[in-house]
């Protein structure tokens, strides 16, 4: 924002007005909070300094709204691209630099013992920093440094075929198939449920509280139930992984698609009461399009909560491929390296199933008509 004092033409003897003009001159959102969405407009405030209102004292001004010439088409994108670097790739970086910091002390530190004791049996004594470097460059870290993952990943993701047991690429497909399944289950059980929450309250008293509790159940004790339980009437493979993540992905979509139907004032609801509209109508032109931003909110919710599920109904089935697969085979034979890059598979799997939700959310909410934020 720029502040500007342009002084106004000489008043003729007798007569009153403001003497200076101040003009404020807004194109950032952020810098003008005050000014409309579009924010190319001057504001300018016209007033004396003070002048005397009976008892007290004051200060008369006048705001006049005068159009600016829109900012050409580049200058635009710079702009927003700006606006997004500095609001969104900034914060991300210097947090993610924090941590690769923290990450390489503790690698150090934990890795400190085991290598103390393999120089003591080679009679080595190394100074400070070849010490360090011995550490971050063991085989079978305790705690392996980040640039052991990266290497790790790399080679298993861009160095190998894809259809190689070893990988990640491979493995990341097996584990996405169980979780896209489980998650279609889970949203689909989710969206039945709330809506029969919503317009039965039998079902508000009886089966919300159920749902709740059907959380505190820890998942590692429930998904060798579902395994064990299908496979005794021979349902085997996909399903019972695609199960487990229905049981962790349905309850964020039901919750909100419960708040999000529920959501329509007061006033609106008494609005299609007044035009006579029926139940369904109420139910598909108010409460439908008011839980959208909900659903999609949720839904980002309940796929990163699938993949997990997916990643936990690896475990106890053997399975030989897949994220849960490679966690499971790295902690055989203490290969850390492999567990941490297994780890940050699922992380970038996850981060572009979120992704994916959300883009589909802004879709969707330009196709009913929302504006961009």
């Amino acid at each position: 924002m720029r502040i500007e004092r342009d002084g106004l033409p000489p008043l003729p003897d007798g007569a009153s007005g403001p003497t200076h003009a101040f003009v404020i001159l807004g194109r950032s959102r952020r810098e003008a909070a005050f000014i409309e969405s579009a924010a190319n407009h001057a504001f300018v405030i016209l007033g004396r300094s003070k002048e005397r209102r009976g008892a007290g004292q004051g200060t008369a001004m006048r705001i006049e709204r005068n159009e600016l010439p829109p900012l050409p088409v580049g200058e635009r994108r710079e702009a927003s691209l700006m606006d997004s670097f500095r609001d969104k790739i900034v914060p991300v970086t210097s947090i993610l630099a924090g941590v690769v910091v923290v990450w390489y002390v503790f690698a150090v530190i934990l890795n400190a013992p085991f290598q103390r004791d393999l120089d003591r049996r080679a009679g080595e004594t190394p100074g400070i920093v070849e010490f360090i470097g011995k550490t971050m460059s063991q085989p079978k870290p305790t705690l392996p440094a980040p640039h052991q993952v990266a290497v790790n990943f790399f080679e298993n993701t861009f160095l190998r075929k894809v259809t190689s047991n070893r990988s990640l690429v491979y493995n990341a497909w097996v584990t996405l198939s169980s979780t896209l399944l489980g998650f279609a289950f889970g949203t689909a059980l989710g969206i039945l449920i709330a809506v029969g929450i919503v317009h039965v309250a039998t079902l508000d008293r009886s089966l919300m509280p159920w749902i709740i509790a059907s959380q505190t159940i820890p998942i590692l004790a429930v998904a060798p139930m579902i395994i064990v339980v299908l496979a005794a009437i021979g349902v085997t493979g996909l399903i019972p992984k695609a199960l487990i993540s229905t049981y962790l992905s349905f309850f964020p979509v039901a919750v909100g698609m419960v708040k999000g139907l529920r959501s329509p004032e007061i006033t609106h609801l008494d609005l299609m009461h007044t035009y006579n509209a029926s139940a369904s109508q109420t139910f598909w032109k108010l409460r439908v399009p008011a839980s959208v931003p909900f659903l999609f909110t949720s839904m980002k919710v309940a796929v990163a909560a699938s993949l997990v599920g997916a990643i936990v109904g690896e475990l106890p089935t053997g399975a030989v491929a897949g994220i849960g697969a490679k966690l499971l085979a790295g902690a055989y034979y203490s290969q850390t390296v492999d567990i941490w890059s297994a780890l940050v598979a699922g992380s970038v799997v996850a981060a572009l199933l979120v992704m994916v939700v959300g883009m589909a959310g802004r879709i969707v909410d330009r196709a009913m008509g929302g504006r961009p934020a």
